[in-house]
């Protein structure tokens, strides 16, 4: 029948779904640290890198200084985390390791396109009396937008499928049924646990996605609004 076909038997079996160890409470396990270490890396990436971006001062350094993150492994620093006194705190380490790992897409891609927006139309609403408040908020963050989405989307995506790891520190999330699979040389559930992590992650791009076609138009009528 093959590992894939066996998965599918695996998934398909309704014991496997219930219970602590199943796969709901592991999916919910999972998208709780998704969700927790994306929000964090939001609230602390996208303010300074928009806010560097607006003032064009100091923004490189960030984004130089966030892209060594991505050079430092994910469950290196998972593991060390642990090993500190951090690891008695429950899921910090691995929130702190996952947002480490979300914040340079997000830092770097928000910078970049504030950074890309055409000078000339800032220089434009200067001109037309606007202030660096409203130049920021009603010209370059709108302009900003799409590659601030695709940092976002690149974050979410990567968080999702980092957060598989978690399992190394003994947390919980998918990443449980695949150690569980290992352990106990249970191929098809190994494979399972692993397309069910590659279906949340395509899922949550293609939310992502929906979220910013749906968005898309409402932001050319406040365009057209502003404009008028």
């Amino acid at each position: 029948m093959g590992a894939i076909g066996d998965a599918f038997t695996w998934l398909a079996t309704g014991a496997n779904w219930q219970g602590e160890s199943g796969v709901w409470n592991r999916l919910a396990e999972h998208l709780y640290f998704s969700g927790v270490c994306l929000l964090l890396s939001c609230l602390i990436a996208l303010p300074v890198a928009l806010w560097l971006g607006h003032l064009g001062r100091g923004g490189a350094l960030a984004v130089n200084l966030s892209n060594v993150g991505r050079a430092i492994p994910t469950l290196a620093v998972l593991i060390l985390l642990t090993l500190t006194p951090l690891g008695r705190l429950g899921d910090l380490p691995t929130i702190i390791a996952l947002v480490l790992f979300a914040v340079p897409p997000l830092l770097t891609n928000a910078y970049i396109g504030m950074r890309e927006v055409d000078r000339a139309v800032v220089e434009a609403a200067r001109g037309m009396g606007m202030s660096g408040r409203q130049v920021f908020l009603r010209v370059e963050l709108p302009l900003a937008y799409p590659l601030v989405m695709t940092g976002l989307r690149s974050a979410a995506v990567q968080v999702v499928a980092t957060a598989t790891l978690a399992a190394m520190a003994g947390e919980g999330g998918l990443g449980r049924i695949i150690t569980a699979g290992f352990n106990t040389y249970n191929t098809p559930q190994v494979v399972a646990g692993a397309l069910l992590v590659a279906v949340l992650a395509l899922l949550v791009e293609g939310v992502l996605v929906a979220v910013d076609r749906l968005l898309a138009p409402m932001r050319g009528r406040e365009a057209v609004r502003r404009a008028a």
